[in-house]
């Protein structure tokens, strides 16, 4: 199965899990809690799922790469300590606390959070002195004599054996205990996430037209060669980076991270002709309406390659316009939703300190990802502008109150004019692609990219978009009569096999 469907099972099975009786106990008893084992190549994203699933479920992480670990950082260190059995003294062997059981307790006090994921990656690879170990946890739940504590689900992952040589087997015995999952890469999968950490334009147009380069690994004279999706992540990370520099990055940078000699090359010299397209197009003119018709006339004309160049361009650019009002309209309704509790006290100090509070929690709880600690960030500078404001023009009581609403109507100004300038920004697009393309597989392509996006379905899904919907019907139309003409093709081999098998 996909990523995408791995994640729903794992947290599904975790909500089951934790779920309780009525006397607080777990409906499922911990020794019935099997296991996860999340089983696929490497680099797509099953430590990523991990972070996203704590975060939704709101529960605590510790993540383990074992393959860093010693026996004596799994299960403790030995001490001799004396016993006294049947009136004899004895020197019996004990333990000193497993360091990643130590982990899970210092999770608990130090995010308040007394159940989480316990995730090991890389279970199968592990040295020959701690494969016993591994197979004890999966079946017993414990490291040596201190147990997994109640609450916390285990989650497992290993990479099968053509993708590592060091793997190990596990025996039916484990296998009857945990709950396996084959996961394998996808690239439609992983682009819904790619528009959501806001992979670089360039890089989505690329696997765009090269899909098979999404992720392959490959035997070579020379050794393993390979693409992976989490290579291409860290990539545009750079890519992103060396923008704000005004620094290029070359073959052998791109090689760095893309270990595949030839996707590598092909990628770097797929760059500099998107920087040309770049600046023979000119998104901020497309996007503002102001393209000629000589722009019009080079695209209609240009290489399918080049012209699906042109439209995830174009997606990337409305991309960062909406993830921008999702940011906004985010901010703008916690803000409200302050002001309201402000409006019930008519202490704006106290509110700022709550919020400050809630705010701190959540980021010790570790339950806010990067944009929305970004968010809360700028709820708390905007209410201690407002305090600075009340208490520069001596305000207080009612008058405070009416100063501070008429700075926030500013803010719902701005969310407006974001929302204008967003949609505005869409309709010019979809002038741009109707004079250039017309009903083609080009909008097609547009509006598949609308729907794959998470920010621009958010959008749409708020705000009615006229042509988004209509070319959206189409869309719908098209997929729901390939997939009843695959089903009358389907049923039409049946009856052909029927009477074959009657004759």
């Amino acid at each position: 199965m996909n990523i995408k469907r791995a994640k729903q099972e794992i947290k599904d099975s975790i909500e089951a899990y934790l779920l309780k009786n009525e006397d607080g106990g777990y409906k499922i008893p911990s020794i019935r809690q099997r296991p996860i084992l999340l089983m696929g190549p490497p680099g797509i994203g099953k430590t990523q799922i991990m972070s996203q699933i704590a975060k939704e479920c709101k529960i605590g992480l510790v993540a383990y790469t074992i393959t860093h670990h010693t026996r004596q950082s799994a299960v403790g260190l030995p001490f001799i300590r004396e016993k006294i059995y049947g009136g004899s003294r004895y020197s019996a062997t004990e333990y000193t606390m497993s360091e990643i059981i130590a982990s899970v307790y210092e999770k608990i006090e130090t995010t308040g959070i007394k159940e989480g994921i316990l995730f090991i990656d890389e279970i199968n690879c592990v040295s020959e002195t701690l494969a016993p170990t591994m197979l004890q946890f999966l079946q017993c739940k414990t490291f040596g004599n201190q147990e997994v504590p109640k609450g916390w689900v285990i989650v497992a992952a290993g990479n099968p054996p053509e993708y590592n040589k060091s793997v190990r087997d596990f025996d039916i015995v484990t296998l009857d205990r945990i709950r396996k999952i084959d996961v394998e890469e996808n690239y439609e999968v992983w682009k819904e996430y790619a528009y959501q950490v806001e992979i670089h334009p360039a890089v989505m147009a690329y696997l765009e037209l090269r899909r098979d380069y999404f992720y392959r690994i490959e035997t070579t004279v020379d050794g393993k060669v390979f693409a992976t999706a989490r290579g291409w992540e860290d990539l545009s990370e750079f890519l992103k980076a060396c923008e704000v520099l005004g620094k290029q990055a070359d073959r052998e940078v791109v090689h760095q991270y893309i270990q595949h000699w030839k996707i590598a090359k092909d990628f770097a010299n797929y760059l500099e002709l998107y920087d040309k397209y770049k600046r023979d197009y000119g998104l901020e003119r497309i996007v503002e309406g102001k393209y000629t018709k000589e722009t019009i006339e080079k695209v209609r004309y240009a290489a399918f390659d080049e012209r699906l160049s042109v439209v995830s361009m174009l997606i990337g650019k409305l991309g960062g316009m909406f993830k921008d009002w999702f940011t906004e309209e985010r901010f703008v309704t916690l803000l409200y939703e302050e002001l309201l509790r402000y409006k019930e006290c008519m202490d704006l100090n106290q509110v700022l300190g709550e919020v400050s509070e809630k705010y701190a929690g959540l980021r010790k709880a570790e339950q806010l990802n990067r944009t929305e600690d970004g968010i809360w960030r700028k709820v708390l500078c905007t209410l201690e502008e407002y305090l600075q404001v009340q208490k520069k023009e001596y305000l207080s009581g009612e008058e405070a109150f009416a100063r501070t609403k008429e700075m926030f109507g500013q803010e719902t100004e701005l969310r407006e004019k974001r929302v204008e300038d967003t949609l505005g920004a869409l309709q010019s697009a979809f002038d741009f692609m109707e004079e250039a393309f017309g009903d083609s597989q080009e909008m097609v392509a547009f509006v598949t990219e609308l729907n794959t996006n998470y920010y621009s379905v958010q959008c749409l899904k708020d705000n009615d978009g006229e042509r988004y919907n209509r070319y959206n019907k189409k869309l719908l139309f098209g997929a729901q009569q390939e997939e009843i003409l695959k089903e009358l093709d389907e049923v039409e081999q049946e009856l052909n096999t029927g009477i074959k098998e009657m004759n």
